[in-house]
């Protein structure tokens, strides 16, 4: 086999049936199967990834969980129930636009072994709202490092991600406890090759109101936890487990990622009028931030603390038509 395509689904009803159709679209010249872990929806989803192995018995590998796992053992679970030689990512609620995309990283990952990992842009659609807009830029590196990716995060969405199985070996044991999983996948495949990254968009990423940071939100509340720059203290516990796991070899790369999420956290909290957390969150961000970076904070904390919210979405508002008119 030559490639298995992981694709993890919880309560996914809406988007499943667009996701799998991606990827049987697919040319190629290559065998390749779908492995699907369903993690006990409590919706229609396994209604309809059962029918869809019903239909392909040849192509789809269906794991159907006897109890909910959550998101990060069920991901590592279905990995290693993947016998390609690579594994393509695609969760449930994503979807593939170009079917000539395995194809393409196959190739590319195929003549090129000093690369362990490749991805590609892909466009985010927001559920609640019109917004379509790519994940990067034309000035996006095509190349990362280890370097690379330890400093300014991640080399791709989760949807994009081809890479050579098992190529680090065995997952470490606190991998399991993360709360997301594709940044630090990367980062263990770039121990062992670069990573490509191609500008073609080939894929959607969705941003909803049910995505896995509503389900990490739900996990924090029941154990008391506040739910407040959520994203932002999970990805800084990544940040100290990596800077861990290395010996403390990259501590100046990895200060650089958590000085971005404690300015991201700084600017979640004032948002929620809780100034002082804000500051402090700004501060610990300090070592990792450009001068002008941290007054850029400091002005939005002072701004939003001193103004009445509405004048401040005015603001938002008139930059965002000022930059859009350019």
């Amino acid at each position: 086999m030559k490639v298995s395509v992981c694709m993890i689904t919880y309560n996914h009803d809406k988007f499943i049936a667009e996701a799998i159709d991606s990827v049987l679209m697919q040319e190629v010249n290559f065998g390749y199967e779908l492995v699907i872990g369903e993690d006990c929806s409590t919706d229609n989803t396994r209604d309809i990834v059962v029918d869809y192995k019903n239909r392909y018995l040849e192509k789809i590998k269906l794991l159907l969980r006897e109890k909910n796992l959550g998101m990060m053992q069920n991901f590592v679970q279905t990995l290693q129930a993947c016998q390609g030689e690579y594994i393509a990512l695609c969760e449930g609620d994503d979807y593939w636009i170009s079917p000539h995309k395995l194809q393409k990283q196959v190739d590319f990952l195929d003549s090129h072994p000093g690369y362990s990992i490749c991805s590609h842009n892909v466009k985010i659609a927001h559920e609640d709202s019109a917004r379509v807009y790519e994940w990067h830029g034309s000035k996006h590196p095509e190349v990362y490092t280890l370097e690379d990716l330890l400093e300014k995060g991640s080399g791709g969405a989760t949807c994009s991600l081809v890479f050579r199985n098992r190529v680090f070996g065995d997952f470490p044991e606190w991998y399991h406890t993360l709360k997301g999983g594709d940044w630090v996948l990367q980062i263990l495949c770039a121990t062992q090759g670069k990573l490509r990254y191609f500008r073609e968009v080939m894929g959607v990423y969705r941003k909803h109101s049910h995505g896995s940071f509503y389900y990490d939100a739900v996990a924090a509340r029941s154990e008391g936890k506040e739910t407040i720059a959520l994203s932002s203290k999970n990805s800084l516990q990544m940040c100290e487990v990596l800077d861990k796991y290395f010996n403390y070899r990259y501590t100046k790369l990895i200060q650089r990622q958590k000085a971005f999420w404690y300015w991201r956290g700084a600017m979640k909290y004032v948002h929620h009028k809780k100034r002082i957390t804000a500051m402090s969150y700004l501060l610990k961000a300090m070592p990792g931030l450009s001068f002008w970076s941290f007054l850029r904070g400091l002005w939005v904390i002072l701004l939003r603390s001193f103004l009445p919210r509405s004048f401040v979405k005015f603001l938002r508002f008139v930059r965002y038509q000022c930059v859009n008119s350019l």
